[in-house]
């Protein structure tokens, strides 16, 4: 007998719900547009360039803020661009995606 049949006889009335891939809610504002994603060499470098988002520049630092400290990286925010130290376009647009952004990849 396994863990599923001793929760059944345990929750006869239960039916398990099928687990989705949920898109996350943010508060932050979508936009229609594509935020560009693009990727540099600076001082030889690699670093990740994010650009093109029409809100508020409070919602991208916060993007920002999420973006470093979900891949455990550097970078900062200036004059509406977000760069990351390294190469993580595709963990980023990953991200990204399931926030609900579009996201274009330039470069690569």
């Amino acid at each position: 007998m396994d863990l599923q049949d001793q929760l059944k006889n345990l929750f006869p009335d239960h039916t398990p719900e099928k687990e989705e891939k949920a898109i996350e809610k943010s508060d932050i504002w979508l936009q229609e547009e594509p935020i560009i994603c693009k990727y540099e060499k600076r001082k030889g470098k690699p670093i990740t360039i994010l650009e093109g988002y029409n809100g508020s520049d409070s919602d991208f630092k916060k993007l920002a803020k999420e973006i470093k400290t979900k891949l455990s990286v550097g970078g900062g925010f200036k004059n509406g661009t977000i760069i990351i130290q390294g190469d993580y376009r595709d963990k980023i647009m990953d991200m990204l995606k399931n926030k609900g952004f579009s996201v274009k990849r330039v470069g690569g």
